[in-house]
């Protein structure tokens, strides 16, 4: 199969892509387990994607119990080298309406539950994180919802995706807390996902979108799951839009990334001195520097 350059990542809402033609369901098998679910590679904007729906297609997997490593390693085997990903917040600011998307910068872990490396077991790396994601692929994002003028969608650039550990949500001091942070909006899924795609060398961006605002908000307890549902199905509508206008730039114009290089400075383990089973488990993200 030719290599894909191209993954997306659904979440809450978007279990398939209805422009995706040409369709194989593809089961990887990794060393890190099975993905959530079956990886459909199919064709969009004349150009061969990978699409994995997060919480598998019938959404029966909670956050905690997603298999980050297997997801991001069966990308990597596919030849990704751009991961959109697309998830459902909520708002920690008044301005970020329901409805609206965001492309963060910046992300916050308040996860706890949750295996975030690769690394490990006799092999030790410290990838660089400052800039979590890839500003070249979120530049790409974020100027394709633009030029799509999205009704009752209004696009916010940067700000801070609180990832908490769920599957409950915050509690209303929570909430108070990560608003005094300055943060934008919160999710459950985009760390360790992130982390990985990075280890992965894999250019990472998230396209956000926004189903209520979080319970700081007075009028929070007047949100129903129908409304939220609502949301979310008007959301995954608009957010295909957006991932294939993205596509289509990506194909003409694939920007070079820092993160296509991230474990270039990063592994501290003398690799002849990595064991032979680790070097077999590691050899998709080591193999160019052994």
């Amino acid at each position: 199969m030719a290599e894909v350059t191209i993954g997306i990542i659904g979440g809450s809402g978007l279990y398939k892509m209805e422009a995706l033609k040409d369709i194989e369901e593809i089961a990887i098998d990794t060393p890190f387990g099975n993905p959530s679910d079956a990886i459909i590679v199919g064709t969009l904007e004349n150009t061969r994607v990978a699409f994995l729906a997060r919480h598998g297609r019938n959404h029966h997997l909670l956050p905690s119990e997603l298999p980050f490593r297997a997801n991001i390693y069966a990308m990597k085997s596919l030849g990704v080298k751009y991961l959109i990903s697309a998830s459902a917040v909520g708002s920690l600011k008044a301005q970020v309406k329901p409805l609206d998307m965001v492309v963060p910068n910046q992300f916050i872990d308040r996860t706890k539950n949750r295996i975030s490396t690769f690394f490990g077991d006799g092999v030790v790396a410290h990838i660089a994180f400052g800039d979590p994601v890839c500003h070249h692929l979120a530049n790409v994002l974020a100027d394709s919802v633009e030029s799509l003028s999205l009704t009752d969608v209004t696009l916010h650039r940067d700000g801070t995706y609180v990832c908490m550990e769920g599957p409950a949500f915050s509690t209303k001091a929570e909430s108070n807390l990560y608003r005094s942070w300055g943060a934008d909006i919160i999710g459950m899924t985009n760390l360790p996902e992130a982390k990985l795609a990075r280890e992965a060398e894999i250019a990472y961006a998230t396209l956000a979108l926004v189903t209520d605002y979080d319970c700081w908000h007075p009028d929070h307890d007047s949100v129903t799951v129908e409304m939220v549902i609502g949301n979310l199905q008007r959301n995954a509508i608009n957010a295909q839009k957006v991932i294939q206008e993205t596509v289509r730039r990506l194909r003409d114009n694939p920007p070079n990334s820092d993160a296509h290089s991230a474990l270039k400075y990063a592994i501290l383990t003398p690799l002849d001195k990595i064991a032979p089973a680790a070097k077999e488990r590691l050899h998709l993200l080591l193999q160019k520097y052994l």
